[in-house]
């Protein structure tokens, strides 16, 4: 049969299983959105207020549903307005595409209304992209936008479909897509034998696992092997939820903003086993010392990641998953009962009581209080971000959304309101900053029109937290521009205005009451975003921090700067 392009794409858009989009219409997309419009039953689509917050919404998407994000802008700035979302699911191998119109193919070139050249902006940040300048090209290019976003290391894909594409008609071929597992060309630089022979003579074994054991759905056999080896684990930030928080064998996140435990027991190691993830600069600090002392096994999907920024002496590039269930079968049961008897060690040092005050802890212990297992918790980038990840306990898998490799502010309400949506409207909680905040949240207008039970908690200490704190380490206090103290924003009115509840909170007591007014009117059927604004301490810093190209023999761990 024959249909029209802007037919295709919902078409195509139904036989891959996709449900919800995100976007913002324009001149270039009219046509489609027809489509949409004719299609609503099947497809739902989201207005957002900016199209940043609709692809930051379809990366949370994704990241909580395990499906592919998608995202429609128009062309020229709703196209541009999209880059800082794709760039972010690119950094953090989120499946995301991205579906953008542009000017007809006769116009092109010519620096008509709202043209740009997006498929040249985003060549470094996608992993396929493609402008389809014949109608009859483009089920095919679906297609592979679909198959290239999950396959292997997954990430963002772009398609561009000038006006007139989405016009002209063609033979409609409706094949039903192959599912793709995700897979990637296996390269090994070793055997399997020589991993498990290693592993098996290990002291003290250590367990580093990234976002790469999510995307392979492998928490379960993640955990299997650290209990048979009785081996500690140490997350990424992308895989902060890849084991339960409560779980004595979870030593937390590690790297420049991780907890002691995490930190120095992987400096401890005898055997560093690394699984689907990246080595990043943040994670590694001082690469000679990082890796000094230890046999280090690299297991990831992507074989651009294997001794890209650490050299591995056992490599494999295969799926995680599949991985460690061989491992299991084959690595013999470890006690290390020295081994764990340090690790208990330093989880004591590591251990912080109840801290006096209005303190951020305080703020994100209570909140979890009131949260399940299964809540959402969104963060944007600061401060606020890498307190979440110290301390609040995760129960379940795909419940943490965080801009890991972009650290892009601005980043959270929009992805909270993804993830939300993915969850089935639950109750999703977001950490933000008053600096991250500013960033993005006119996106509370589409959290409040689709009624979505967000809790924003917004820890304000008039400042940008990070950049304040390292002013304060390396640049002598000099706080250039990092102060927000003039800025008079009343986040609680601002609230109001977009028709969510406001509260103020200044101390424990006041924050519990508030979050148990907001319990019992949602149980009483009352569903608005709540924005609750704490205030914090400007000089409450984040510890421990290993410093820019340090190791942990430079870790400080209080106010003063004392390893």
């Amino acid at each position: 049969m024959k249909l029209t392009g802007a037919e295709i794409v919902i078409k195509r858009l139904i036989a891959h299983g996709v449900k919800t989009v995100f976007g913002y219409p324009g001149g270039a997309v009219l046509t489609l959105y027809d489509e949409l419009y004719r299609n609503s039953e099947q497809i739902e689509h989201i207005l957002t207020a900016h199209e940043q917050g609709a692809a930051h919404a379809a990366d949370g998407y994704a990241r909580v549903s395990g499906k592919t994000g998608v995202v429609i802008a128009t062309s020229g700035p709703g196209a541009t307005n999209l880059v800082t979302g794709i760039a972010n699911a690119y950094l953090d191998s989120v499946p995301l595409v991205a579906i953008t119109g542009n000017v007809s193919v006769p116009l092109l070139g010519r620096d008509s209304f709202q043209e740009v050249d997006i498929v040249s902006i985003t060549k470094t940040m996608v992993k396929y992209n493609y402008i389809v300048k014949d109608v009859n090209q483009l089920e095919t290019a679906l297609n592979d936008a679909f198959r290239v976003a999950n396959e292997g290391r997954k990430g963002p894909v772009l398609i561009d479909i000038p006006k007139n594409v989405q016009s002209d008609v063609c033979e409609y071929v409706g094949a039903v897509p192959e599912f793709q597992a995700t897979q990637s060309r296996e390269n090994a630089a070793c055997d399997l034998d020589e991993i498990v022979e290693a592993i098996n003579n290990a002291e003290r074994p250590f367990i580093y696992a990234g976002g790469g054991v999510i995307s392979a759905g492998a928490e379960s056999e993640l955990l299997q092997l650290s209990e048979k080896l009785s081996a500690p684990v140490g997350l990424s930030m992308m895989g902060l939820t890849a084991i339960p928080g409560e779980h004595p064998l979870n030593l937390g996140k590690s790297g420049m903003h991780g907890k002691y435990a995490s930190s120095l027991a992987k400096s401890e190691c005898d055997v560093l086993i690394v699984l689907g993830a990246r080595f990043s600069d943040r994670a590694t600090g001082n690469v000679g010392e990082y890796s000094a002392g230890k046999t280090i096994i690299h297991i990831d999907i992507d074989e651009r990641e294997i001794g890209k920024n650490v050299t591995p002496h056992y490599s494999l590039c295969m799926d995680v998953k599949s991985v460690l269930i061989q491992l299991i079968s084959r690595v013999k049961m470890l006690t290390n009962e020295k081994w764990i008897s340090r690790v208990e060690e330093l989880k004591r040092i590591q251990t912080v009581g109840e801290v006096p005050g209005f303190v951020p802890q305080g703020i994100i212990e209570t909140v979890r209080r009131f949260c399940d297992d299964d809540t959402v918790v969104a963060t944007d980038v600061g401060q606020h971000q890498m307190w979440v990840m110290q301390y609040y306990r995760f129960g379940n898998p795909r419940t943490l959304l965080s801009s890991g490799g972009l650290g892009a502010m601005g980043f959270g309400l929009g992805a909270a309101i993804g993830g939300c949506v993915a969850s089935g409207n639950k109750p999703t909680v977001l950490f933000t900053g008053d600096g991250s905040f500013g960033m993005n949240l006119i996106e509370l207008a589409t959290a409040v029109s689709q009624k979505l039970p967000i809790i924003i908690v917004i820890l304000n200490n008039s400042s940008l937290g990070l950049p304040r704190q390292w002013q304060t380490a390396f640049y002598g206090g000099r706080y250039s521009h990092s102060d927000l103290s003039e800025r008079k924003t009343d986040f609680v009115a601002l609230a109001e205005a977009f028709g969510a509840r406001g509260y103020r909170a200044k101390e424990p007591s006041m924050l519990e009451s508030i979050l148990e007014e907001v319990t019992s009117a949602r149980v009483h059927g009352e569903v608005l975003p709540v924005v609750i604004d704490c205030f914090v301490d400007a000089d409450e810093i984040v510890l421990p921090m290993i410093p820019p190209g340090g190791s942990v023999k430079d870790i400080i761990t209080n106010h003063k700067g004392d390893g």
